[in-house]
């Protein structure tokens, strides 16, 4: 998608090698699924140094948007940036790969969808753009005990967060594929799995901490003290509808954590609903009457 810079077949050959050797099996099944198919998506940003060449990276992504359903459950998009790699250090890629993040939110043409919440410290956030959820991987050239997320050139995974839709944490495709998951991420990596992974919706479980996983596992800790570096433009949330009397449910998580939820939108990963439908107030009252874990606020965090 895009143009075809001199370097970027190479780069493209070289991915879809890694991910299609069948000895030395890459932890992501997606992405291996998604590059068997043919339903992988690619695309080129010029340098990564300079943001005057970041521009095409909107028309990518939204170009991308508006087809990934067509493609195949299992897709994504593969983005890779060019320039000087070479001497920067892991801190200098993770705050490159922020700023870019940033600067696709500050410059969306669409609103931020309006259920979706906006504060990266709450359990239920995700990287929006164009409207859509997405989970987003950002490999380096400066990981090296992680070797999953290596790669030669600075690269980001778009990974729409309907691509997850019935992989939730308790069913068996979802229990499946995550054992798979972390299975090949111990050989292949060579350590244990990073303890930022979890499942979306669970009240411990940050999904930015996931998107740029350090190299050294000693680091995670000053990540999370130091927080989100997101910065949410609250101008750009759309505004929602209020949804119809009585459009509302009781929903739980494998924690046992109660929540309400818009009837409106479909539930999260981890959530489901216990069958009780109403309005917010009653279903609110509802989880009063029969959750002791009922924080002070109201539910801990509102599903929203």
């Amino acid at each position: 998608m895009g143009t075809l810079p001199t370097w970027g077949a190479d780069r493209v050959i070289e991915l879809e090698r890694l991910l299609l050797d069948r000895e030395d099996l890459f932890p992501c099944t997606f992405a291996v699924s998604a590059t068997r198919k043919g339903s992988l998506r690619y695309g080129f940003v010029e340098d990564l140094h300079d943001e005057s060449t970041w521009e095409p990276l909107h028309l990518i992504l939204r170009d991308y948007l508006e087809n990934f359903r067509s493609l195949a459950r299992d897709t994504s998009l593969v983005v890779f940036f060019g320039g000087v790699m070479d001497g920067f250090a892991e801190d200098f890629f993770f705050r490159r790969f922020w700023q870019i993040l940033q600067y696709l939110h500050d410059n969306d043409r669409e609103r931020w969808p309006a259920d979706l919440p906006m504060d990266a410290d709450d359990p239920l956030w995700e990287f929006a753009y164009g409207g859509e959820e997405i989970f987003v991987v950002c490999n380096t050239p400066a990981h090296g005990i992680r070797r999953s997320r290596h790669n030669p050139e600075f690269m980001i995974t778009f990974q729409p967060r309907w691509v997850f839709e019935g992989l939730e944490p308790d069913s068996a495709r979802g229990i499946a594929a995550r054992r798979a998951i972390r299975t090949r991420l111990r050989a292949f990596d060579g350590s244990q799995p990073s303890a930022v992974l979890g499942n979306f919706g669970d009240p411990e479980n940050r999904e930015w901490l996931q998107y740029f996983i350090p190299d050294d596992e000693s680091a995670v800790p000053a990540l999370k003290a130091a927080g989100c570096p997101f910065r949410p433009q609250l101008d750009h949330r759309r505004v929602a509808a209020a949804p119809a009397p009585g459009g509302w449910r009781v929903v739980v998580n494998g924690h046992g954590h109660r929540s309400v939820w818009s009837s409106r939108r479909a539930l999260p990963l981890g959530w489901t609903s216990v069958g009780i439908d109403g309005s917010r107030e009653d279903c609110l009252q509802v989880i009063r009457q029969t959750w002791t874990g009922l924080q002070p606020n109201g539910i801990g965090r509102t599903a929203r």
